[in-house]
């Protein structure tokens, strides 16, 4: 994926923000072990003479062989005073040690001066976050669903009551998320607007997210959008960017899948975004209020076949609880 200036600065800030907590907390298991073990504040200190000497020692021209060799000595002493006390404590040997989220290049981006693979990762992550923006996915919990908003009452038209049939969809994503790989199946989670299609497309992505899986979620009309404009950006280190993210991350949410302004553009991008994740075996959850016989029309038969054959389908039933959680209902 191209790499925006901007973008590079981000990763660059979220490093040292990483460096500068792991340092903090350090700080802070540094005072706890402290005030539990008097004897170790002065150990500390030891350490920390021991190391300023090393670097004194270690001027240009002056043969320090020796006296390194016994200040590593007395160091290695130390530090395996410090890891007695500490387990004496009921402490960890390692409590002290810095953690740094990347063992590999400690929060610094390089290892051996090449860019390290956690400083790609990140700039990934901040790129779809770029086009995840529009959806409010702190409000999107499984915990937050209510399934009360669903009537007990068997609908007429199918004798099937709403809340009994949405039990059982909700169980379902969220033994799929509590359980979700890069290889998931796809999901396709089809009924009228307002019956949580969002809200639990959403809160699987959220667990994902959580579970460190890269995730794209937003509505079909803005990724589509986003995907028109880079694709005939004059500038080429966008075009084809948003594209790329949504065939390349772990888990893509495609959010009301037919509110988008039908073009052969948009025809094309949903059509290769369904069979190119599909032949890679990455899953997509697309939620629309179309049923398949309406998704058929607008999309066509390579669209449609590709997810009603290959996609779990998640019917969802009721009237419009959005209203209900509102308050109007």
């Amino acid at each position: 994926m191209k790499t925006t200036a901007r973008r590079m600065r981000q990763a660059e800030q979220a490093l040292e923000q990483r460096r500068a907590a792991a340092e903090r907390q350090q700080r802070q298991r540094r005072d706890i072990a402290c005030e539990k073990i008097p004897a170790l504040a002065a150990l500390e200190q030891q350490l920390a003479e021991s190391s300023a000497a090393v670097v004194s020692a270690m001027s240009p021209g002056q043969d320090s062989s020796e006296f390194l060799a016994l200040l590593a000595k007395q160091n290695a002493a130390a530090q395996a005073e410090r890891a007695r006390l500490l387990q004496a404590a009921g402490l960890p040997a390692d409590y002290l040690d810095l953690r740094w989220e990347c063992p590999e290049c400690h929060d610094s981006g390089f290892v051996r001066g090449r860019r390290c693979a956690c400083f790609g990762k990140l700039l990934q992550s901040l790129a779809y976050q770029e086009l995840s923006m529009d959806t409010p996915l702190e409000r999107s919990a499984f915990e937050l669903f209510r399934l009360d908003y669903y009537s007990t009452q068997p609908e007429a038209a199918t004798g099937i009551a709403p809340r009994k049939a949405m039990e059982g969809v909700f169980q379902y994503c969220r033994e799929y998320a509590a359980h979700f790989t890069p290889r998931a199946k796809s999901l396709f989670f089809t009924g009228p607007t307002g019956l949580g299609k969002t809200h639990l497309s959403l809160a699987i992505a959220k667990a994902a997210l959580e579970r460190g899986f890269p995730v794209i979620y937003g509505s079909a009309p803005n990724l589509l959008s986003r995907m028109e404009r880079d694709r005939f950006s004059r500038f080429g280190e966008s075009a084809g960017e948003t594209e790329q993210a949504l065939l390349e991350c772990d888990l893509l949410v495609l959010d009301d899948l037919g509110a988008e302004f039908s073009t052969a553009f948009t025809q094309s991008c949903v059509y290769n975004i369904v069979n190119t994740r599909l032949m890679g075996e990455k899953p997509v959850i697309v939620s629309t209020n179309l049923n398949p016989a309406q998704l058929n029309e607008k999309y066509g038969e390579r669209v449609t076949s590709r997810i009603i054959g290959n996609y779990m389908t998640l019917r969802f039933f009721g009237g419009d609880v959005r209203q209900k959680a509102s308050g109007r209902g």
